[in-house]
């Protein structure tokens, strides 16, 4: 059933992983949690274009480093995922358990081995629990199907409450494609690359290299302009499949299809990096924050960094109040150019400062505006055309408590 219909002809479906054609999954409890589902499998019907994007954190997990090797290849053919346990700061074995993940996988598909990704997600600094894996990876393969879309995206969930499915369709070149998506993250999430585990699928017909760029484009505008805590994670993954079983002409070129295409991916992507901002650990609301009038649209990212990742500002977030200084302040410190003079600033559509200064003494109808669900704060600096769009979540006790004790 469709939910929305943008400008540009792409339509937003209710679907995941599986809504391409050729896609299957699985989601399977295997132990390495006490009870919920732990792995998840995504397989193409035949070898796909593949596109990947990792964490810039210098601390990288062991699937991370065994997948980076793998997605050179520019091909794969199914992805296989844990939770629970991070396979991060294991080291030797760390590495060898990613691989055997990979191996056990590809056997039982009857695939080579090279055409398998690995990602992991949980609590860092513990080996994998090897007898649980070898013994879900058999299950996770017989479950496999076109319907397996949801169990996979729960399989893959940590400190969520609730998993994070997209899917969309357009028209190119008069075929019909189709793009689908799961996501996890409520923590350790800051803009920086890649800040989530995202799996994303497609029966579009696009060469390996066009993908990539597609992809990156697609984190850019989503989930590179999100924050929750301003972490980011050993283990952050996004991958996209492209098996081309839609029929369409391959997207070879810059043209208005490759285009189209980009835009819908893109789109994909930011409705599970919204999902994800919307789950951030302890959230009680989310804002979304347009910074316009940057001397470019770098500048503009940095001042939103700066705001979106400011505990006082996300605090105010927090707890509805309307304290535009704390925003001020993190617009300074933001290292971009900025004139305070020349500073505009509305919340909830309510001007609040007018050329650096308050626009108004009265801020009744700016704390009813940040006392909801969703806010909305804009920014501009009038000094250029750069813009940027972020969102992000406010920070909470509840925060606080999810974290002090995580590990034990």
């Amino acid at each position: 059933m469709a939910t929305t219909i943008s400008q540009a002809g792409v339509e937003m479906i209710a679907g995941g992983v599986t809504s391409p054609k050729g896609f299957r999954a699985a989601g399977v409890h295997c132990g390495v949690k006490a009870a919920k589902r732990d792995l998840a499998l995504v397989a193409a019907d035949r070898l796909s274009s593949a596109a990947g994007l990792f964490t810039t954190n210098a601390v990288k997990a062991a699937p991370v480093l065994v997948s980076q090797e793998k997605i050179q290849s520019g091909v794969a053919q199914a992805i296989v995922i844990n939770s629970g346990n991070a396979n991060a700061c294991t080291g030797a074995q760390g590495l060898g358990d990613a691989r055997d993940m990979a191996a056990l996988v590809a056997c039982q598909l009857g695939v080579a081995e090279e055409f398998v990704l690995v990602a992991s997600t949980g609590v860092i600094g513990s080996p994998l629990p090897m007898a649980a894996i070898r013994a879900g990876i058999p299950r996770a393969v017989q479950a496999l199907g076109p319907e397996g879309g949801a169990d996979a995206a729960n399989a893959i969930l940590t400190t969520d409450a609730y998993p994070k499915m997209a899917a969309a369709q357009l028209e190119v070149g008069g075929v019909l494609v189709t793009i689908g998506g799961m996501a996890k993250g409520a923590g350790m999430i800051h803009p920086n690359m890649a800040t989530t585990l995202c799996v994303l699928t497609t029966d579009a017909a696009i060469p390996g290299p066009q993908l990539r760029e597609a992809l990156r484009k697609a984190v850019d505008a989503s989930f590179n302009c999100i924050s929750v805590d301003g972490d980011t994670s050993t283990n952050d993954t996004v991958f996209c499949l492209a098996n081309g079983m839609c029929g369409n002409a391959p997207l070879v070129d810059h043209d208005r299809a490759f285009d189209q295409f980009s835009g819908a991916l893109a789109g994909v992507a930011t409705a599970l990096a919204k999902m994800v901002v919307r789950d951030g650990e302890g959230a009680s609301r989310v804002a979304t924050l347009i910074v316009r009038g940057a001397r470019s649209s770098e500048e503009a990212k940095r001042v939103a960094t700066a705001v979106m990742t400011s505990p006082l500002v996300k605090t105010a977030l927090g707890g509805g109040e309307p304290n535009w200084g704390r925003v001020m302040a993190a617009v300074g410190r933001s290292g971009a150019g900025v004139h305070p003079e020349r500073i505009d600033m509305w919340i909830g559509g309510v001007p609040v400062v007018r050329n650096g200064i308050a626009a108004s003494p009265d801020l009744a109808a700016a704390a009813d505006a940040m006392r909801g669900a969703e806010v909305e704060m804009q920014l501009d600096l009038h000094l250029g055309s750069g813009t940027f769009t972020g969102w992000f979540s406010d920070l909470t006790e509840a925060y606080v408590k999810v974290n002090a004790g995580y590990l034990t």
